[in-house]
């Protein structure tokens, strides 16, 4: 597993004494990156200087709301020339708002934070972000015209539900410390599904807030992992895909150049997925590929689509998947004859299939595909995303124009009558009334209906 310590204050007098080992128990662990946010100008340094002797060390330059009422014109132009000067830094940070201990007055917190936020959009940057009990003005700098196109993290999220739903609206990251393992954290916990793991950062916050079982004692990056166990719960994912998905989230966050490729094959919990091709019939106007290539931590932006053998090939042993699943981010009914090939390996070999599809196959292969899918296909999952053919040609605009919605009904009966499972799939974004006529279409069809979140995907 690959992991990153998206915070951690290794520059802090808490490491002087070992910091070399620190380093290599977290390396050891799985930890491939450290960021370390400087919390002053003098801070800041030392961060940068870590950075330089570390290689798996990355830095922000910043200045804590706390020393706002000492901060001089200086101070940040020393930002400026260590975040120009180093190709190690990667964020400003941790800067914002702190109305908790008041060790600063809130005008010049205030001042100080609008200040940092130009440099890290003036540097094109990420911003690193502390808040505490200051929402209303935090919100209010963040939302200022001048700054929406930021990108960042609120590290150690601590607010409410209300809160979250504005910072995710911000297209901002999360991150939650060693508290959201405490046994009392259930609103904590709660706040992190409803972020999903598609915006949630790793991160420590070390030496402080140890995570349970480490309470009371110093905290270091190793202690990251603790955090796996708690999301592997909560997102019903194994923690290699925790640690997949969020080392993904902060590598596209801060650019920390950790290696990365496309694949055929992903494996998602206890299924593997086959990528068959990026090609697709329709254009939909929620399409995931319009976000991001990436669905789980993995890139499935092919460079070339796999042939039949080297799909087989990178399966290997079916008995160790629950199911292998045609998905990715194209239409694999595009390439039926790969897919069959591929099925039959997997049949062959005594493993399940399940295809997810936008049900056009028979459109797109000019022919019904039931009868050649029989017996190689288990499962067949359909996204139907619309309650009828105009608003199908308004939501997916297909290439098949208005005769596609009909094509796809009628996949789902052929499906049916030849014995393969059906389950149909729509999205939250039709509204309730539109959910409950794909439901019913689902059942006057004898299929099984789930409902999924946009951009909510694997």
């Amino acid at each position: 597993m690959k992991l990153v310590d998206t915070h951690c204050h290794l520059d802090f007098p808490d490491y002087e004494k070992d910091l070399d080992e620190v380093i290599e128990r977290a390396v050891s662990s799985g930890v491939e990156r450290f960021i370390v946010p400087g919390t002053s100008l003098e801070s800041s340094r030392k961060a940068v200087e870590l950075s330089r002797k570390y290689p798996q060390v990355f830095a922000a330059v910043g200045i804590h709301p706390h020393e706002a009422d000492k901060v001089t014109p200086e101070d940040i132009s020393g930002l400026r020339q260590l975040a120009s000067e180093s190709d190690k830094v990667v964020a400003i940070g941790e800067v914002g708002l702190d109305y908790y201990r008041k060790y600063s007055k809130p005008r010049n917190q205030k001042d100080l934070f609008r200040k940092c936020i130009f440099l890290a959009r003036e540097l094109d940057l990420p911003v690193i972000l502390h808040n505490r009990n200051a929402q209303k003005d935090f919100l209010h700098i963040l939302k200022d015209q001048d700054f929406n196109i930021l990108r960042g993290v609120v590290h150690c999220f601590s607010g409410d539900e209300k809160f979250l739903k504005e910072i995710l609206s911000l297209d901002l990251f999360v991150s939650f410390a060693g508290n959201i393992t405490f046994p009392k954290a259930k609103d904590l916990r709660a706040l992190a599904v409803e972020a999903t793991v598609e915006k949630v950062l790793l991160e420590t916050d070390s030496p402080y807030i140890s995570p349970e079982g480490f309470r009371g004692k110093r905290n270091e990056p190793i202690h990251v992992r603790e955090l796996l166990g708690v999301y592997e719960e909560l997102f019903r994912l194994s923690a290699v895909d925790v640690a997949r998905v969020t080392t993904h989230n902060a590598d596209s966050l801060f650019r920390l150049g950790i290696e990365k490729e496309s694949t055929a094959v992903y494996k998602i919990r206890d299924s593997l997925y086959v990528n068959v091709t990026y090609r697709c019939t329709n254009r939909c106007t929620f399409c995931t590929r319009d976000i991001s290539d990436y669905v789980k931590g993995y890139d499935l932006k092919l460079d070339k689509e796999p042939s039949a053998e080297e799909i087989k090939s990178a399966i290997g042993d079916v008995s160790k998947y629950k199911e292998i699943v045609f998905c990715g981010l194209g239409e694999p009914t595009l390439r039926l004859e790969i897919l069959k090939n591929v099925a039959s390996y997997v049949k062959n070999n005594g493993g399940k299939v399940r295809l997810t599809t936008n049900g056009e196959g028979d459109l797109i292969n000019g022919r019904r595909i039931v009868p050649e899918i029989k017996g190689l296909v288990d499962k067949v999952s359909i996204s139907l995303n619309a309650p009828d053919s105009a608003e199908y040609a308004h939501l997916c605009r297909s290439v098949f124009g208005r005769k596609a919605f009909e094509s796809v009904l009628a996949f789902i009966t052929e499906c049916r009558d030849e014995g393969i499972e059906v389950e149909i799939t729509c999205l939250d974004i039709i509204g309730e009334k539109g959910i409950e006529k794909c439901r019913k279409l689902a059942e006057e069809r004898g299929a099984s209906f789930r409902l999924r979140h946009l951009h909510v995907v694997g």
